[in-house]
């Protein structure tokens, strides 16, 4: 076969309001340009995203939409009816939809990355008048793609209970992790870490994000110096966590971020002293990785992926127990063997995780769809 035109459907990617589907796709799009130099790349973005979300490489290739990604309703027109003549335009062989959402008639092969399935697992998490286009579009997509990425073994699962006919088109790529991370972590060896726990997080309800504040309030009687950072876009539950903040008296000892660049990240993971992640519910959990990647001490949700992720190396805890979870942030901040272990076996275990592995997945699998075989359910 020779060489693939392979578009990329960016239209759902508004900068700094998506959260981890944005650091996806621009750590995907750079591990694609690490390992393929000879396929071409054209990468449909909307209005509000700018080039610098495209590699310098000379095989990418930005194409601007004429559309607003904010405004909801007229991207998904637009993914359905402007998209699909655009890829046709460019003689577009594979399309990859990175944001669960797809072209229902598209003049190519398509494949689409299903982040997780939390509309069908934990309805009661959207607002009522999103859930039924997320019910329709997700269903469309899983439904007329080629192929489907889960980007989790626990992903996976819900993609063959939820939508049984995928079976046969479903591929395991988990994330990747940015190289920049273990090179923080090298710098936090050469410094003493600061008294705070970074928690980073969209504040949505899933995120468990109350319990971990009484949590830590707790935890203040016998770490007054303790602080909590939270740090992440300010998501449609963020009153609910600024009244809880202001209930427990905990003004002076929260601090409340709002969205970060990856450098002003880079920074709080360099200082911070342990990280936590309480969530209920996750597609991937990629923060727990980051934290991993850069050596810090992790305490996190003993769910489905972060078991897969992180089990033997963070802490794991029962995100409905309030008293499993101050135990096991105690642990990371005051058993220094752990802490020992935990800075020098998370980074092995994160580099097991890259960006160039995952984009040399996908690029097998565009091949694969593209000469019309069918891909089996596999793990990379």
């Amino acid at each position: 076969m020779g060489r693939l035109r392979i578009g990329v459907n960016a239209l759902y990617l508004i900068p700094g309001s998506v959260g981890g589907t944005e650091i996806f796709l621009r750590g995907l799009l750079g591990g694609l340009a690490e390992v393929d130099r000879e396929n071409e790349y054209f990468v449909f973005t909307n209005r509000e995203t700018g080039s610098d979300l495209v590699p310098g490489a000379a095989n990418f290739h930005h194409v601007p939409q004429p559309v607003a990604g904010r405004f909801r309703p007229g991207r998904i027109v637009w993914e359905q009816t402007g998209l699909p003549v655009a890829a046709a335009r460019r003689r577009i062989d594979v399309l990859l939809n990175p944001g669960f959402t797809a072209p229902l008639v598209a003049p190519c092969a398509t494949v689409t990355v299903f982040h997780d399935l939390q509309h069908r697992r934990h309805p009661e998490y959207f607002r009522w008048f999103d859930l039924p286009a997320w019910r329709l579009l997700l269903y469309q997509a899983a439904m007329s793609s080629d192929a489907v990425v889960a980007v989790s073994e626990a992903t996976r699962r819900d993609l063959l209970r939820y939508y049984p006919a995928t079976a046969g088109r479903v591929r395991l790529i988990p994330h990747g992790v940015e190289a920049q991370l273990f090179e923080v972590g090298r710098l936090r060896r050469q410094r003493t870490p600061e008294r705070f726990l970074l928690c980073v997080s969209t504040l949505h309800p899933h995120k468990n994000l109350e319990r971990l504040l009484e949590v830590f309030a707790g935890l203040r009687r016998r770490h007054a110096d303790l602080a909590l950072v939270l740090a992440g876009m300010r998501g449609y539950h963020a009153e609910a966590v600024e009244r809880a903040i202001s209930r427990l008296g905990l003004e002076d000892r929260v601090r409340l971020t709002g969205w970060l660049s990856r450098e002003q990240l880079y920074e709080l993971y360099g200082r911070a002293h342990a990280c936590v992640y309480p969530s209920t519910f996750e597609g991937f959990g990629l923060p727990v990785l980051e934290a991993m990647a850069a050596g810090i001490p992790t305490a996190c949700s003993a769910i489905d992926p972060l078991r897969e992720i992180a089990g033997g190396w963070a802490v794991l805890f029962d995100p409905h127990d309030e008293a499993a979870m101050a135990a096991a942030i105690q642990q990371v901040i005051e058993d220094e063997e752990l802490r020992r272990r935990l800075e020098r076996e998370g980074p092995v275990r994160a580099a097991a995780f890259s960006w160039a592995k995952a984009a040399g997945a996908y690029l097998e699998l565009f091949y694969r769809v593209v000469s019309g075989r069918r891909p089996e359910t596999a793990a990379v």
